[in-house]
């Protein structure tokens, strides 16, 4: 699996682009690839994404976007394919604020995706999706630790940033963790 690969695009098309990369051509499958150009350096965060019949790698400029795409595949009916053409039609705050707001109106909207995707897509991922402005600047490192790994475990960051001010931030991370979990549970 490739968490990014660092390279030049050497080629665009209508469904992918090519990123040199240490001598050797990757077909990155990317959202919109008339957002690279040509002869530039990049830093694309990947999925590689197997079936039976195929191996392919999809990427996206930032990791919010990638963020995204993960949690869009994991809804049933929603493949890699209806994941990026939503992402090519809109932004991942765009995306994330219709999903908070029950909007499937809005998400009808994009190529493969009907009533019942979209129903299923609010269902499955409402308030579990952070916005990726969302600013919320914790200054002790333990508690971003706390907040990583409770994000890491499936809590959102509202409820994780609701009960950081309740803990004893003397603790070590492991003991801070056990305490935010006891408190998360009630």
């Amino acid at each position: 699996m490739y968490g990014y690969i660092i390279g030049t695009v050497t080629k665009i098309t209508p469904k992918f682009i090519i990123v040199e990369n240490n001598g050797i051509g990757y077909i990155i499958i990317v959202p919109n690839p008339y957002n690279y150009k040509l002869d530039t350096l990049y830093t694309i965060y990947t999925y590689q994404h197997v079936k039976e019949d195929a191996i392919e790698l999809y990427g996206f400029l930032s990791w919010d976007e990638h963020d995204l795409f993960l949690r869009l595949i994991t809804v049933s009916g929603i493949g890699p394919k209806s994941a990026l053409s939503i992402l090519a039609a809109a932004t991942v705050s765009e995306v994330v604020r219709a999903i908070e707001a029950r909007d499937d109106k809005y998400l009808k909207k994009f190529p493969g995706i009907g009533p019942k995707a979209a129903q299923q897509i609010i269902l499955d991922l409402k308030g579990k999706l952070a916005e990726p402005e969302d600013n919320l600047s914790i200054k002790d490192s333990k508690l971003n630790d706390v907040l990583d790994a409770l994000v890491a475990l499936g809590y959102s960051k509202k409820e994780v940033s609701g009960i950081l001010a309740k803990l004893d931030n003397t603790k070590d991370v492991s003991s801070l963790v056990k305490d935010a979990l006891r408190l998360l549970v009630k």
